[in-house]
């Protein structure tokens, strides 16, 4: 089964730069406060906890965030894999 390429780039191509926020903000909050609990500091930064879990304020996806999160970087990744190989194979032909 052999799978557009064109559409398989377009959607990685879209996908990315929407995921690179959410993305970023999971690994910094996540890092930040793994920082504060190891200097003993995590209860003065609980509000790192709730951005991470994905409660921005009035608007709380805490339910729904980590789900998006992890579907649009498994997307990525899948993609990205199939396309590195799309393209080994296509050299290795040359």
């Amino acid at each position: 089964m052999a799978i557009n390429q064109a559409r398989l780039r377009q959607l990685h191509r879209t996908l990315a730069p929407i995921m690179l926020l959410p993305i970023l903000l999971t690994l910094v909050t996540g890092l930040l406060d793994q920082m504060a609990d190891l200097g003993d500091k995590g209860g003065d930064f609980g509000w790192l906890l709730d951005l991470h879990k994905g409660h921005f304020g009035s608007l709380n996806l805490g339910v729904i965030y980590p789900f998006l999160n992890a579907l649009g970087l498994l997307t990525l990744v899948i993609t990205g894999i199939i396309i590195w190989f799309q393209l080994r194979r296509r050299s290795r032909r040359v």
